[in-house]
């Protein structure tokens, strides 16, 4: 109960307070947010806590607690949604990281997002994407067996499913849906993307198909929301 109260508490900062701060400003003391909350301070300064670990927030000895100063990265999602080109003038570094791959029957909800036969055989790359060294997101990619056998070793070499798909006939694919919604962060993310308990990611799910149509790859991807802002660009 009281694990839950302070990450209730840390959302609340997230949403109430920090909204409309500007950078390097100074939180408001212990005891006044522990009153607005209505909890103790053992439980306010445990969200603090977990701010800091996220670098959204830093304390400074005798003089309080202050809003770092970050800037979230604006990734694009539009009809040619791409992580490195859509961040090229946002980070110096982009690149991807493939974390593990498998093959297995597909899931209900990936046969029918990819158009494919019930238990047809797909492969499933686990991965993270970094800009300029910061975890941005992880995802969980899953691709037709039968057609992009050898997107796990490509996508080792080269840390980009557009270069991949690239080298296997797949010269351009557009994005088709996407869904967004804030869930908080599993176990797993929180490591992945070097997060704190508590805190909030992104997930999209999303279909891209290639020149024809034919969907070729279903995403369920989790972005750091402290991080990222997603900038959903209408199809001219």
């Amino acid at each position: 109960m009281g694990i839950a109260l302070w990450r209730q508490v840390a959302d609340q900062i997230r949403q109430s307070i920090l909204i409309g701060m500007a950078a390097n400003e100074r939180l408001p003391a212990e005891a006044e947010l522990a009153s607005r909350f209505g909890v103790n301070r053992h439980t306010v300064r445990a969200a603090i806590a977990a701010l800091e670990k996220e670098g959204i927030l830093r304390a400074e000895q005798g003089r309080g607690t202050f809003l770092n100063e970050s800037k979230r990265l604006r990734y694009p999602i539009g009809r040619r949604t791409r992580f490195s080109s859509g961040l090229e003038n946002q980070a110096q570094t982009r690149s991807g990281k493939l974390l593990s791959s498998e093959t297995m029957p597909a899931p209900a909800r990936v046969s029918a997002a990819l158009s494919l036969p019930a238990q047809s055989l797909v492969i499933e790359l686990s991965t993270v994407s970094t800009a300029d060294g910061v975890p941005i997101s992880a995802a969980s990619s899953w691709f037709d067996a039968a057609r992009f056998l050898a997107i796990s070793k490509l996508y080792a070499e080269t840390g980009s499913i557009t270069a991949s798909l690239a080298r296997l006939g797949i010269d351009d694919y557009t994005r088709e849906t996407t869904a967004v919604e804030a869930q908080h962060a599993s176990s797993e993310d929180l490591d992945l993307l070097a997060l704190s308990p508590g805190a909030i990611v992104l997930l999209t799910r999303s279909v891209d198909v290639d020149a024809g149509g034919l969907p070729i790859q279903y995403g369920e991807s989790r972005f750091a929301a402290d991080r990222v802002e997603l900038f959903i660009e209408n199809a001219r």
